[in-house]
């Protein structure tokens, strides 16, 4: 719930007033985060196009080392690649281990390739000053879309939500055989056959976003034809 300063200011309890003010600064100070990466990327993008400092500075009413600092402080404009805000939550497949000695059945578990796109994008995201939730994704696969600065990586195999938002791209998506899974370039009706099936240590990968259940948005995906794809 958001409140006006007047508002969180009339609140007679003391902890109630505490907690309303301190969400309202954490809101404020998530905009102004924000702001200052958008101001620095139109900065940037400006002076790409010819703009002196000098020039920028009269439409902005400062000074000339002012906008010098702008276009190098705060946060970068690659930021938006990861979202908007303080933290990025990342979410891994997990598939279900084989049952252990004594017929114990074995647990969820994220295999080493999955958690190596995992920490490539941790420190992304920490470089870029921002802080970093674990999710796993356990069997039966099913998760939360709807939430800011998500990044899912999981195959479509491991996940019937992927599968599901998967089939709605009509350019690219996963596809099964006798040989396996493959990717499809619907556009141009080509195949992308995993290249470690013949023993070659690479693969194929889909990046790109995939719609929210909700309708709101997007969120990050990655998943690769076999594990390494997404590392």
């Amino acid at each position: 719930m958001e409140f006006t300063f007047e508002e969180i200011e009339g609140i007679q309890d003391p902890l109630d007033r505490t907690k309303a003010a301190h969400e309202r600064l954490g809101q404020f100070q998530e905009a102004v985060t924000e702001l200052t990466r958008l101001r620095r990327e139109g900065v940037e993008q400006l002076q790409a196009a010819g703009w002196k400092p000098t020039e920028i500075a009269v439409h902005l009413g400062v000074t000339r080392q002012r906008v010098e600092q702008i276009g190098k402080n705060g946060p970068t404009p690659a930021r938006a690649f990861l979202g908007r805000g303080n933290q990025v939550i990342i979410a891994v497949g997990e598939k279900t281990e084989a049952p252990k000695e004594g017929g114990r059945p074995g647990g969820p578990a994220v295999a080493t390739e999955d958690l190596v796109a995992y920490e490539t994008l941790s420190h992304l995201a920490r470089d870029l000053k921002m802080d970093v939730q674990f999710e796993g994704i356990s069997p039966p696969g099913l998760f939360d879309t709807n939430r800011e600065n998500l990044i899912v990586a999981c195959g479509p195999r491991l996940s019937p939500v992927v599968a599901q938002l998967l089939a709605g791209d009509p350019c690219l998506g996963f596809s099964k055989d006798d040989q396996g899974w493959y990717l499809v370039d619907r556009d141009l009706d080509e195949e992308y056959r995993s290249p470690s099936d013949r023993g070659v240590p690479a693969d194929y990968a889909y990046l790109g976003r995939l719609p929210r259940l909700d309708g709101k948005g997007s969120f990050l995906y990655m998943g690769g034809i076999h594990s390494a794809g997404a590392a």
